[in-house]
């Protein structure tokens, strides 16, 4: 068997891929993310979730399933212990898997054991959550600020930082690396919070974007051709009555919370470098999803529309000093499932199960410049799927609750929670919509997707080509034969 990398996986929660410096040079402050993608690794600029929250995004990137495969379309249907998980796979083949963050991938009702060799716990008192301590910076109900996730700047009571679960989990992987003696690879998984909302982030990250430099969000659009579920959610968050400058406070806050991730991240690889095995590990940066930060006059995200502020996400590999990796930022059409196809060939780990991710380590290598002809996101539900509205959810039927004015859409049986699916190519972005009108971008011409033109009769050849793409995917991927077979 050949020398097996060490494996860092970075998994920030709702970090948009403009949000990177090198994306976003003016006023984006992630150096760290930066300087590894310009001098160890290659950053894909263009690279896609299978979904646009967070549950069915990781149970995709952790399996190499689409979320049509088995069902892992809602935030309640999550991997099942006959389901493969690479986190499980890296444990059998003998890693050690030490895990330090969030779920959002294995039923709470289930161990993490078959998943990882430690879980990491805090080892000390933990600031409040934000999603905690609503009062003390939502204000009232019928206040423009309630549905906004805006918090602003933390007080650290005194101390040097806001000390979350975030801070914890990061120190927690940094002081276990530095005493990490076990004789085997090893596994950092750290799917971190931040920058999920709500928007909040103490010094000095709360003061480091310019405000001034923040660019313009992408304006409300009209909402004759756009997603049912989009107004709704525009109607009910209620900031349709916000300046410019409050915007541009929101959107510095988001950034601030990336830029103090990069530090963090920063850490971590200082960590490596101390112990003398950052050449020997191969280093994964990528998100769940994005964040709609203000575009269209909204915040947060939908679990069946797929703007590219929604579906194109950081995705930075570093892989271990054997593989001759050509540094540059890559174009390519990628997806999240190819991160363990690519885990499996730095590994040289065979797969008990059909995937649909492919490699990119030639990209890596800079034998290949194109990886895919088209990318797909999916999400939405049935009518009648009651069991994917999400009822469990604590905003599902309570106007309190943060996320109610997307959440509740989700219980309606008209067609806001439509089942929908994506297929984006270079230039041209097309989205089957179950229940009501589809959607078609020319992105060389109107990038912020503020005009849907699937009527006009000039793109229609396009489309068609586009829809026998899309028939061709549901083709190639619409099961799985376990590789395991039966006695007859």
């Amino acid at each position: 068997m050949k020398k097996r990398p060490h494996i860092i996986i970075f998994n920030p929660d709702q970090f948009r891929a403009d949000a990177l410096g090198y994306m976003n040079h003016d006023v984006s402050i992630t150096p760290n993310l930066d300087k590894i993608s310009k001098e160890d690794g290659v950053s894909f600029t263009r690279a896609f979730c299978q979904n646009p929250v967070c549950t069915p995004s990781r149970c995709s990137f952790m399996s190499g399933w689409y979320p049509h495969i088995r069902g892992h379309r809602t935030m309640y249907h999550m991997m099942q212990l006959d389901e493969p998980v690479l986190l499980k796979t890296l444990k059998e083949e003998g890693y050690f898997v030490w895990w330090g963050g969030k779920n959002d991938l294995i039923p709470g009702q289930s161990s993490f054991e078959p998943y990882c060799n430690m879980k990491h716990q805090a080892q000390k008192s933990l600031q409040p959550d934000l999603h905690n301590i609503k009062e003390t910076w939502r204000g009232s109900q019928d206040e423009d600020n309630y549905y906004s996730f805006y918090a602003g700047k933390l007080d650290t009571k005194e101390e040097q930082v806001y000390y979350d679960s975030d801070w914890d989990h990061v120190l927690g992987a940094i002081n276990f690396i530095k005493n990490y003696s076990l004789d085997q690879p090893l596994c950092i998984y750290l799917p971190i919070s931040y920058p999920h909302p709500p928007y909040g982030v103490e010094e000095p990250w709360y003061s480091l974007v310019d405000r001034k430099q923040v660019p313009d969000r992408i304006l409300t659009p009209s909402w004759e051709k756009k997603p049912s579920i989009l107004k709704g959610i525009w109607e009910r968050q209620n900031l349709k009555y916000w300046t410019k400058e409050r915007w541009r406070e929101l959107r510095a806050t988001y950034l601030g919370m990336c830029a103090r991730v990069d530090y963090q991240f920063g850490l971590l690889v200082q960590a490596l470098k101390d112990v003398n095995i950052y050449h020997d590990t191969a280093i994964f940066v990528l998100s769940d999803h994005g964040d709609f930060t203000g575009d269209y006059g909204l915040v947060e995200k939908t679990q069946n529309t797929f703007e590219d502020v929604l579906t194109n996400v950081p995705f930075i590999i570093k892989p271990p000093s054997w593989i001759n990796v050509k540094p540059h930022q890559s174009d390519a059409l990628v997806e999240l499932i190819d991160f363990p196809a690519t885990v499996e060939e730095l590994t040289g780990i065979q797969p008990k199960h059909t995937h649909f991710g492919r490699s990119l380590v030639p990209i890596l290598e800079g034998k290949r410049n194109t990886h895919r002809d088209a990318v797909f996101c999916e999400g939405g539900r049935l009518h009648g799927e009651t069991h994917c509205m999400e009822l469990e959810s604590s905003s599902s039927d309570n106007k309190e609750g943060l996320y109610w004015p997307r959440v509740n859409l989700q219980r309606s049986e008209g067609p806001e929670h439509t089942k929908a699916i994506m297929i984006r190519t270079e230039r041209y972005k097309y989205v089957k919509r179950l229940y009501e009108m589809d959607e078609f971008y020319d992105l060389s011409t109107d990038q912020e997707e503020l005009y849907n033109r699937i009527d006009d009769p000039s793109m229609q050849a396009i489309i068609l080509n586009l829809k026998e793409r899309l028939l061709k995917f549901y083709l190639e991927t619409g099961d799985v034969v376990p590789h395991r077979t039966d006695k007859r």
